[in-house]
């Protein structure tokens, strides 16, 4: 499985805006955007005019890094989304924000996507009263998504939901905080995104990933 092993805020700092991948860090002072550190390498200072492919392809870039997708997940999230009738952005933003580990973290169960990530392939989710170790699944309408009754794993989803309160969308619902549990409402819709990424312009990324 490919990994990503340098240090995440290097990607937020080739952005230059926050991508928030590291919890409660990304509020804290310590964010490097926040002390307005320079892109990364040794020309991160130097300012270049960028081109018509260059603002694609960062369009493409944040998208991916915030949901924390790869290249490869990526094309096959794009080509089940060109096959729905519906508009093809809005239908690729719906499938990022329906797997497993951003449902976890929209619910507040997790302070970030890679925490979720962890979880879940650690065995601390269920689906449906099922375990579920796969990050990457997409969730229907009336899925529920479970943290199991264990102590650690409970602990791990109350830590979460007591330092970083969560802004739950409308097509989520948490049914027990007690016992941390959630359900998907309905399918997400353009409005429903992520406020944190919710400027992103999807029409740049179709026409980059159609080439």
């Amino acid at each position: 499985m490919a990994r990503f092993l340098d240090s995440v805020c290097k990607r937020c700092r080739r952005e230059q805006m926050k991508l928030f991948l590291k919890g409660s860090r990304c509020f804290s002072p310590k964010c490097p955007i926040d002390r307005e550190a320079p892109p990364p390498g040794m020309h991160g200072l130097r300012r270049s005019k960028q081109s018509e492919y260059g603002l694609r392809l960062r369009e493409k870039q944040r998208l991916k890094w915030f949901y924390g997708v790869l290249e490869a997940q990526f094309r096959r999230y794009f080509d089940l989304a060109t096959r729905s009738p519906s508009n093809t952005g809005e239908t690729l933003l719906s499938i990022l924000e329906r797997r497993l580990d951003n449902v976890i973290t929209r619910l507040g169960f997790a302070k970030s996507r890679n925490m979720a990530r962890q979880m879940v392939c650690h065995g601390h989710v269920e689906v449906n009263g099922k375990k579920c170790d796969i990050p990457s699944m997409l969730l229907k309408p009336g899925d529920k998504v479970k943290v199991k009754t264990r102590a650690r794993s409970t602990q791990l989803a109350k830590i979460s939901l007591q330092e970083m309160p969560p802004q739950v969308p409308d097509f989520l619902s948490i049914i027990s905080a007690e016992e941390p549990e959630g359900v998907l409402i309905r399918m997400p819709s353009r409005s429903d995104v992520d406020p944190r990424i919710s400027e992103i312009r999807e029409q740049l990324i179709i026409e980059i990933a159609t080439r």
